[in-house]
């Protein structure tokens, strides 16, 4: 099975960048900050239970890493850059740790998670997610993403800034929300830093300055890094021309 995208040709010799976006969002989120690089050939990937791929479910990272490559393939997708955010960014360290890909030039996430070390940290997680699933199944969109965004690590975001994402990602298939939360969750998502470490693909890091807990996750992993400035969790939306200045000094072309 492959998933749902859009594809934007440039330059027939130049890489393809392909993106992955953050839980809720869809193939849109990145498109601002691609368009920046119209030369290279582009990807924006629907991730399952979002957008186009609303009707796919996946049982974990394993069966996401398969359809992605699938779906690479699909397109004769070789030469590649992997760029996530968040949840796309977790999908990207897996894909690049664990699948044992072909053709991947490098991989930048944004806001992206390693996993976690502590197994009471994991059954708070599976809890907390579980709870959350729950709400997205079965409440309106809209109420649970106004409580959505006002977990601690969207506290940089304005009042305004809130209300256009709820407005936004109310849109989406509750249920199909619900599944992937719980098949892609931090509870179950190997702990990727020793992999991250021994990968021998290039590999960057990107968080906002006003992100705290992920630039602490940063500095832990001792990787190369990239602070956006005037941005919290979600740089490439709130500041994107920092976000492009940041990718054109990481990619090669």
């Amino acid at each position: 099975m492959i998933l749902h995208a859009t594809a934007e040709r440039g330059e027939p010799t130049q890489p393809w960048l392909v993106f992955l976006h953050g839980f809720s969002g869809d193939r849109r989120e990145w498109q601002p900050v691609g368009e920046a690089f119209a030369d290279a050939n582009r990807l924006y990937v629907d991730l399952p239970g979002h957008g186009g791929s609303a009707s796919v479910r996946v049982d974990g990272f394993a069966a996401v890493a398969e359809m992605l490559k699938a779906t690479l393939l699909s397109y004769n997708i070789l030469n590649h850059w992997l760029i996530g955010y968040s949840l796309g960014g977790r999908i990207a360290m897996y894909y690049a740790c664990r699948s044992q890909p072909e053709g991947l030039a490098g991989v930048i996430v944004e806001g992206a998670h390693p996993g976690l070390m502590d197994i009471n940290a994991r059954q708070q997680r599976l809890g907390n997610d579980q709870r959350w699933a729950q709400r997205f199944a079965t409440q309106p969109l809209a109420d649970v993403f106004h409580d959505w965004y006002q977990q601690p690590v969207f506290s940089s975001l304005t009042a305004v800034q809130r209300d256009a994402l709820v407005t936004l990602r109310q849109a989406n298939d509750g249920g199909a929300l619900a599944a992937m939360l719980l098949a892609t969750s931090l509870a179950v998502q190997d702990d990727l830093r020793p992999a991250l470490r021994r990968c021998l693909t290039p590999f960057w890091y990107l968080c906002g300055e006003r992100d705290h807990k992920f630039r602490a996750i940063a500095e832990e992993l001792s990787l190369p890094s990239r602070i956006i400035r005037d941005a919290g969790h979600n740089a490439h939306r709130e500041n994107p021309a920092g976000v492009v200045a940041c990718l054109a000094q990481i990619l090669p072309f």
